[in-house]
């Protein structure tokens, strides 16, 4: 039998590798791509549905925004509304009676961390009298202002509250133009609301709205009210605090921008701790080499800062960098990005010493500095403000 077994086997064997070799190739191939085909439809529908539906992400993050409302009181003299223009000079204004109003203004926030610290805007809470917080599912407390930081117009609010969904932060590496993005506030104060768009651009500067610019770029619809809220990817993560938007008109263009998760992480980090944001500080005042100006002075390299102006006692002049130098790299790092190079020595810890390499009279020449801390006309430090 065991005999018998083994010989039909090989009978069979042969039998199959003559069918394979005769037929058998262009039957498997088919089959093989068969199921390459119907993989490929499987994944091309859930493709479509991920494009069709960010409710997952917009589930992860809505708990996380918040909407919030500001009182402030103003004093108006009684004499400017009742009096002639013409004739207000003849009047003592400092001794005019006054009546008080209250100014409301809305905006939204995100939280961050699980005891209750939120991200907003600076403008949303600017000189507010009252900051009151109303979460997604109903509740409010009334917020302190812990800090704030002009230069970035971000501020740090907190609420004292148990139970509360730290929205989690992406990596602001990943985030590349052509990404889809959602918008999450409350515009108009009509509620909480999401629009989607993609990132137009990134790094987006030059703008002077701030001191400090790198802004992320999008198309999703940011309005009046939206100032403060959350941008995030289709994943649910925040990428960025929508800040403001270009418009003619007061409504959305498609044109709107969003304060990068690296800026917000670093001026939250150093307000929680601080109280304030600490920058670094060179002392220098400098303009990207443009062609026009690489033409004039001769340079080959497109790729530096040239200083065009050094404050006094500063860290640029104790080094004995001078106006004209044209720095080209810090710290062994080619200057590609004069903007985000700035940037990087504002969150240089004062004390630390970097190394530039700088065309020096027309030499290369290297300089070690010790960073300063950058002067604040306003350090935006609160101690209580209900």
């Amino acid at each position: 039998m065991l005999t018998f077994g083994k010989k039909h086997l090989n009978q069979t064997q042969s039998a199959l590798k003559g069918l394979i070799n005769r037929y058998g190739w262009p039957i498997i191939c088919g089959v093989l791509l068969a199921i390459v085909l119907l993989q490929q439809q499987r994944l091309n529908q859930d493709s479509r549905y991920v494009i069709n539906s960010f409710s997952s992400a917009v589930e992860k993050a809505m708990p996380s925004v918040v909407n919030i409302y500001t009182q402030r009181i103003v004093s108006t003299s009684t004499y400017s509304q009742s009096i002639n223009p013409i004739f207000q000079r003849f009047f003592n204004s400092k001794q005019a009676p006054t009546t008080n109003r209250i100014k409301s203004s809305l905006g939204s926030g995100v939280i961050v961390s699980s005891d209750g610290y939120i991200l907003t805007n600076h403008h949303v809470i600017h000189r507010a009298d009252k900051v009151k917080v109303e979460l997604a599912d109903g509740r409010s407390r009334l917020a302190t202002v812990v800090g704030f930081d002009e230069p970035t117009d971000l501020a740090v609010i907190k609420i004292d509250i148990s139970d509360v969904s730290p929205l989690l932060f992406g990596n602001p590496s990943n985030v590349k133009i052509g990404d889809i993005v959602l918008a999450i506030g409350n515009p108009y104060g009509i509620g909480q609301t999401v629009t989607q768009g993609i990132v137009s651009a990134t790094g987006r500067h030059g703008l002077h709205i701030n001191t400090y610019e790198k802004y992320i770029q999008t198309d999703a619809a940011i309005n009046s009210g939206n100032s403060g809220g959350a941008l995030i990817n289709s994943q649910g993560d925040l990428i960025g605090i929508n800040s403001s938007l270009y418009s003619q008109n007061g409504g959305s263009s498609g044109i709107g921008f969003a304060i990068p998760v690296d800026i917000a992480s670093y001026v939250l980090d150093s307000i929680v701790l601080n109280g304030h944001v600490i920058r670094g500080w060179l002392g220098v005042v400098v303009e990207d080499i443009t062609p026009n100006l690489a033409e004039a002075l001769a340079l080959e390299n497109l790729n530096g800062l040239v200083l065009t102006d050094i404050k006094p006692n500063s860290p640029a002049e104790t080094a004995g960098l001078q106006i004209g130098d044209i720095i080209t790299h810090i710290d062994g790092t080619a200057i590609v990005d004069g903007n985000m190079s700035m940037h990087s020595i504002a969150q240089t810890p004062p004390g630390q010493r970097i190394s530039l390499r700088v065309l020096h009279q027309g030499a290369e020449k290297s300089f070690l500095v010790e960073i300063g801390q950058r002067p604040e006309k306003n350090i935006g430090r609160v101690n209580v403000i209900n």
